[in-house]
């Protein structure tokens, strides 16, 4: 008998069969073709990855939409709050901007991470929905006014101009076009990238997902995987026609979350203050008539996460926060300084049709190393000004400049290093040694 604590369902919208894997040549195994790297969207298929009734034997990828947003559609479901067989009414949602078809978007070996042809299914696959697939987008393009207070001080002090194009008022109101992706990974691809064979890949990707997905073992014939992680977003400043010309000049910023900083404006790290300034260069970019874009990727903690991040932090400030030991202390707690691995970051660019940079808005070496391994290159790098560094924030930025990232500045030594130490804690938080 039903009780609160022993909840019982009345009804089940899922089949008496539970489906834990698949194995090619099974009847619910029946994948429609999907060819990555052709350069039409039909000759390349829709990328299918839904388990509902109509579409499970019909999947050709592995994973889930949404990311990690996947969970909470779960929970929605099994709340009551989401039809499991809901379909999304497209209605009116097409692109604000079509961007034109590049090259690249039919290469296997430029776009690896996501799905070229996933910013307009209903163009691309509506004969699919016609027949009851659940084919789902894996771009989103829009526009929007934004609002900075760093770009309301800039244009107070006259260093932003009015235009009315866009920037719209002394408020500090930006147009921007935005283009929202979710990762959509070509497996192969993404091996290569890191020199690594598919199927060392699958099993660590299998083995460290807790054993989410384990067609990543018994489906090889499956080469598409949606991981549970978060995407990137794409701010265009100025006509979004003019990223992809090569005659127009190009400013780009491109940033890794921090949310302590870029929202809650911790002083701990330089993140707010270079995405500031990237929207400010950028800006003034595109009232040059060139153009200028940020792309902000979800990698919170350097990919390590918010809770390693706040772990560090407090080893940091315990033992003495000194640059020659910045990295070093997240070494202890995560085993590695820094996960983001920038080998999939420029495939967004080639998307975009990028194919060249004239002033990259960045001081880190393995983001310039990865655009120019990719054929992009990079007239100008334009570090963080010296003004807009926190205090607090020199132990993270010195470090960094010390271990390779770009600096116009004098180099820092070994010496120089031990002598750089971040805010304490004495006044009002326990230290120990």
């Amino acid at each position: 008998m039903p009780t609160a604590t022993d909840p019982t369902s009345t009804t089940n919208p899922y089949s008496n069969r539970i489906v834990l894997t698949t194995y090619p040549s099974q009847s619910v195994a029946n994948p429609i073709p999907l060819t990555w790297g052709s350069s039409t969207a039909a000759t390349r298929g829709p990328v299918i990855v839904s388990r509902s009734k109509t579409t499970l034997s019909k999947r050709n990828a592995i994973g889930a939409h949404g990311g990690s947003y996947s969970i909470y559609t779960a929970l929605a479901i099994a709340s009551g709050d989401l039809e499991p067989n809901f379909r999304p009414n497209f209605l009116n949602t097409q692109p604000t901007f079509n961007f034109p078809y590049q090259d690249a978007w039919g290469d296997r070996n430029k776009i690896v991470s996501m799905d070229p042809f996933g910013h307009d299914i209903v163009k691309h696959y509506s004969q699919y929905l016609d027949e009851g697939i659940d084919v789902r987008p894996t771009i989103a393009v829009t526009r929007a006014t934004m609002r900075v207070s760093e770009i309301t001080d800039a244009i107070t002090r006259g260093r932003i101009p009015i235009d009315g194009t866009i920037v719209l008022n002394s408020g500090g109101d930006v147009k921007v076009t935005k283009v929202a992706v979710e990762p959509v990974w070509y497996l192969p691809g993404v091996a290569d990238r890191f020199g690594v064979s598919e199927k060392d890949l699958r099993r660590a990707l299998f083995e460290h997902t807790g054993g989410s997905y384990p067609e990543l073992i018994t489906r090889p014939d499956m080469k598409v995987f949606l991981p549970p992680i978060g995407g990137l977003t794409v701010y265009i400043f100025g006509p979004p026609e003019r990223v992809s010309d090569p005659r127009v000049r190009l400013a780009l910023r491109i940033h890794d979350e921090c949310n302590g900083s870029d929202v809650f404006q911790s002083d701990i790290c330089t993140c707010r203050p270079y995405l500031t300034f990237g929207i400010e260069e950028a800006i003034k970019e595109a009232q040059q008539g060139g153009s200028g874009v940020v792309i902000y990727f979800r990698k919170e903690g350097r990919a390590l996460g918010e809770v390693v991040k706040y772990l560090v932090y407090n080893s940091r400030k315990r033992g003495g926060d000194t640059a020659d030991k910045y990295f070093q202390r997240t070494e202890n707690i995560a085993g590695t300084k820094d996960m983001r691995f920038q080998a999939l970051m420029p495939d967004i660019l080639h998307w975009l049709g990028i194919t060249k940079i004239d002033r990259m808005l960045s001081m880190s070496n393995m983001k310039h190393d990865a655009i120019v391994e990719q054929g992009i290159p990079i007239y100008e790098r334009v570090p963080i000004p010296d003004d807009m560094i926190p205090e607090d924030s020199r132990v993270e930025i010195d470090a960094k400049i010390h271990s390779g990232y770009f600096s116009t500045g004098k180099p820092i030594t070994e010496d120089d290093l031990k002598q750089v130490k971040g805010r304490g804690w004495e006044s009002w938080e326990d230290v120990t040694h």
